[in-house]
């Protein structure tokens, strides 16, 4: 099992890798694709939760410019040989835009039975750069640096500023944009693994492109999110064959990272024991009255 959160963890950093406890025979694989920004260590909440359900879980340390046989590559080696199925890509930002091309892919390297589509980065004609924590819209297209949008760090290795140096204020609003999550808030500005600014960088031009896998699809997405309107999600699970879609209500964009992570992973492990029992995700579970 990795270690706890470390500063010198950044974006291109190996997998960080969970486990189920021991005597738990391993239910399932999940290999995490990260968004703008982040590493592996940043799903390390959702990963140790998901494993204590059964599940082996791989996040892995690869960036928005990656193109699909790169993940894919590195999702393998990931996996290992002989995953347990269902073999299931979880992404999140631009990373969960690669999970659908990777999907669509079909690699006979990776299995891929399912995939699950956590705020995904916007694919349209329109980038909406963050004024104090809330979105505007603008006209500038995603494939140049959108007016107002923060600007990405130099190249070179990732690190994310300390709180309280200069920038707090677009730091601020990026944090507003991203989780509601006080815990995760407060990991996200002292990671200095954490590249800040690239929630509006562009993303690559290679993931604007439709790419509609066959696989089953859970697709979760912020109500409030203010970087991809929700109506984004909305469309994409109509455009897919069989897509399931959750709105976590109030939720940002970082979903799997929010305030309602809870709610947010018991929806992806009640997902995940549908697709283990039926690939045609038959209802395990119907409730007869009232909400969960």
């Amino acid at each position: 099992m990795t270690d706890l959160f470390s500063p010198a963890v950044g974006a291109r950093s190996t997998a960080a890798d969970w486990q189920p406890p021991a005597g738990i025979v391993p239910r399932g694989t999940l290999l995490i694709l990260p968004g703008r920004g982040e590493h592996p260590l940043v799903y390390e909440r959702f990963g140790r939760r998901l494993a204590a359900d059964g599940y082996a879980v791989h996040a892995l340390g690869t960036a928005p410019e990656d193109g699909t046989a790169d993940v894919l590559a590195r999702a393998a080696e990931a996996a290992g040989p002989g995953p347990v199925a269902p073999v299931v890509l979880v992404g999140s930002d631009t990373g969960a835009l690669q999970a659908l091309h990777a999907a669509a892919a079909a690699d006979p390297r990776l299995p891929v039975a399912g995939i699950v589509i956590a705020g995904a980065a916007p694919t349209g004609d329109v980038a909406r750069p963050l004024t104090g924590g809330v979105a505007q819209p603008t006209a500038a297209r995603l494939d140049e640096p959108p007016a107002g949008a923060v600007a990405g760090p130099p190249a070179g290795p990732p690190a994310g500023p300390p709180a309280g140096t200069a920038g707090t204020g677009t730091w601020d609003a990026e944090l507003a944009a991203r989780t509601a999550c006080p815990t995760h808030r407060k990991r996200l500005s002292e990671d200095q693994g954490f590249v800040r600014g690239q929630l509006m960088a562009p993303v690559p031009a290679p993931l604007l492109a439709e790419a509609r896998p066959e696989a089953p699809a859970l697709i979760l997405h912020g109500g409030a999110d203010p970087v991809t309107p929700v109506e984004h999600a909305r469309e994409r699970a109509a455009g897919l064959p069989r897509a399931t879609l959750g709105v976590l209500r109030e939720g940002l964009h970082d979903v799997l990272n929010d305030a309602s992570h809870r709610i947010t992973a018991a929806a992806v492990v009640l997902w995940l024991e549908r697709l283990r029992a039926d690939p045609g995700l038959r209802p395990v579970l119907t409730v007869e009255t009232g909400d969960l």
